[in-house]
């Protein structure tokens, strides 16, 4: 692709991840069981206040929706530093078993110290970053190629998997609060849960746009990055742990939902290419996008049953995840 032609994606890209925000926040505060019109909302942002759609809005709708925003930003611009610190594509929280270790470190605080609930975005992110150390030494080899990264993730996300499970036959009498969270849903989610995250997730993105230039930095790879004046390691290790701050805070709300993190970035690295400058931002728009209208899908489209979202992405992101391995060759 030529230079003009990228700049052409890329100006379209840009221009459009407003426009399809806002029209998929109306999406998602329209349609459920019961259906408010664009006219009806804004009465209710303006003049509607006390009616049934009032309630249903503010109550219901509205702080789901944000959750479901802040959810999808933070998954995308996470899976987007760890694509690029590991140099692979093809990594994202949720495979590689990041999103794994901060949900079985959530779950422990929930099963074990429900006391502490307020501090589950703090466990789930010590989960993640711990998991994400761990895969990256272990695929670590003078580098860390794609397939050995992939492999690592496999055995820690099994590893995490058959931990998991054993908790939760331990802890037997306590599952029943755990099960939808670890299906990755945003069923019941209100004020208080949107309350309890968006600090974390307004630190972590905010701290992003300060990890562009390291990024970028380390795609011209360690040597040139090193004659540039730049602690690599250093930097490698902040952006995971930047990486691993937001999957924490999207898993502490939101469960474990996956896929996000592969798809967006790289589908927006495919159009505009690798510069985090416009990667990062757009990653964290379109991401909050899928996870706001798979959102609403799930909650509408299967009545009178809702189905987790992360059942529907899981859904959409694994055919997806086959086409990119086919395509490199990895299967």
């Amino acid at each position: 692709m030529n230079i003009k032609e990228r700049q052409k994606r890329r100006t379209i890209a840009i221009s459009l991840a407003p426009l399809l925000l806002l029209l998929s926040l109306f999406f998602g505060l329209t349609y459920g069981s019961v259906t408010i019109s664009l006219q009806e909302i804004l009465m209710v942002f303006f003049s509607d206040e006390g009616s049934l759609n009032h309630t249903i809005i503010f109550d219901l709708r509205l702080p789901r929706v944000l959750i479901a925003l802040l959810v999808g930003a933070c998954l995308a611009v996470s899976g987007a530093l760890l694509q690029g610190v590991m140099k692979n594509p093809l990594a994202d929280p949720g495979i590689i078993g990041v999103t794994a270790g901060g949900g079985l470190m959530a779950s422990l605080t929930m099963l074990i110290l429900p006391q502490f609930s307020y501090l589950l975005p703090i466990s789930a992110f010590i989960g993640a970053f711990v998991t994400a150390m761990m895969i990256y030494f272990l695929a670590w080899d003078k580098g860390a190629s794609p397939l050995k990264i992939i492999l690592a993730g496999v055995a820690i996300n099994a590893l995490l998997g058959a931990v998991q499970n054993g908790v939760m036959i331990i802890y037997s009498d306590r599952v029943q609060s755990v099960l939808p969270w670890l299906a990755g849903g945003l069923n019941g989610r209100s004020w208080y849960h949107l309350d309890f995250m968006y600090p974390y997730a307004l630190i972590g993105l905010l701290l992003s746009l300060l990890a562009i230039k390291p990024a970028n930095l380390l795609l011209l790879g360690d040597d040139s990055a090193k004659l540039l004046g730049q602690r690599v390691e250093w930097q490698r290790f902040l952006l995971i742990s930047l990486a691993a701050f937001l999957a924490g805070a999207a898993v502490s709300v939101a469960g474990l939902i996956g896929f996000v993190g592969l798809i967006v970035p790289h589908i927006i690295r495919i159009l505009i290419g690798e510069d985090y400058r416009f990667l990062l931002p757009l990653s964290a728009m379109y991401g909050a996008i899928l996870v706001v209208v798979a959102d609403t899908i799930a909650r509408t489209w299967f009545d009178p049953i809702e189905l987790p979202v992360g059942i529907l992405l899981a859904a959409l992101g694994a055919p997806f995840f086959l086409i990119l391995l086919k395509k490199r060759g990895l299967i």
